[in-house]
């Protein structure tokens, strides 16, 4: 398996470290540009930090949203700086407690929680490519994330409803034309949709988007088996199979 995510875990744990003048004021827009802007010259490419070996003490909220549809919101104004974007997610973080998760963008000497309306990140392009005799099915985060499917990012079908609903919802028993359906049928955004998932790294899983998960029907085969739809996929000379069930 071969993906654009480059780890930094050679560089030692305490590498990485945020300037001292920033101190407790991480939280905000611009300390966090300045933690980026110190550590540049130490990063390479878009090498991920090892965040699995930061534990910061000091949890702090940031007002900062990454909404259903993939955009970051931050203050209530949409971050439409795409090369900041990009950075944050390479911080991100989550953590389960009590059966919920928890987002968070993590520095060696903070974790900031932030909230995540669905994933926190989102697949906008999925192609083939052909590699050692193999053919793999790749795909591209909006944040700059390539991975190819394989048995460690494998995708699954989920119900999604906004936070005012239950989300302990099995996406069994949820109509699966109602996958993107909302727009087309009018339906209003509290309604139940099924929504189509990948797993991505550090246990974050990313949306598969409308464009892209149709393309990916295309690419794949969809038959009929004991009233269910099931999209086989074949990627690194293996098979997966995405059931689909219909009313």
């Amino acid at each position: 398996m071969n993906d654009n995510n480059k780890s930094v875990d050679t560089l030692n744990k305490n590498t990485l470290q945020a300037p001292n003048d920033i101190g407790s004021e991480l939280n905000s827009m611009a300390a966090l540009s300045q933690y980026f802007k110190s550590t540049a010259g130490i990063r390479e490419g878009r090498a991920l930090p090892p965040l699995e070996n930061w534990h910061p003490e000091q949890v702090e909220d940031m007002d900062l949203t990454i909404k259903a549809n993939g955009e970051w919101w931050h203050e209530g104004v949409h971050m439409t700086r795409q090369s900041l974007v990009n950075l944050f997610a390479t911080i991100l973080w989550k953590e389960e407690n009590a059966g919920k998760f928890k987002y968070f963008l993590k520095t060696p000497v903070q974790k900031l929680r932030i909230q995540v309306e669905d994933a926190p990140l989102l697949i906008n392009d999925v192609g083939i490519v052909d590699e050692d005799d193999k053919r793999w099915l790749e795909f591209t985060t909006t944040t700059g994330d390539v991975v190819r499917l394989d048995d460690e990012h494998t995708i699954s079908l989920r119900a999604y409803i906004p936070e005012d609903y239950s989300s302990n919802i099995n996406a069994s028993n949820v109509d699966a034309s109602r996958i993107y359906d909302n727009e087309e049928n009018g339906r209003s955004e509290s309604d139940t949709q099924v929504r189509p998932y990948m797993m991505v790294r550090n246990n974050l899983h990313a949306l598969i988007g409308r464009n892209a998960f149709y393309h990916l029907t295309e690419i794949g085969e969809l038959t009929e088996r004991d009233g269910e739809t099931i999209l086989t996929l074949q990627s690194g000379g293996k098979s997966y199979a995405l059931s689909m069930p219909s009313s």
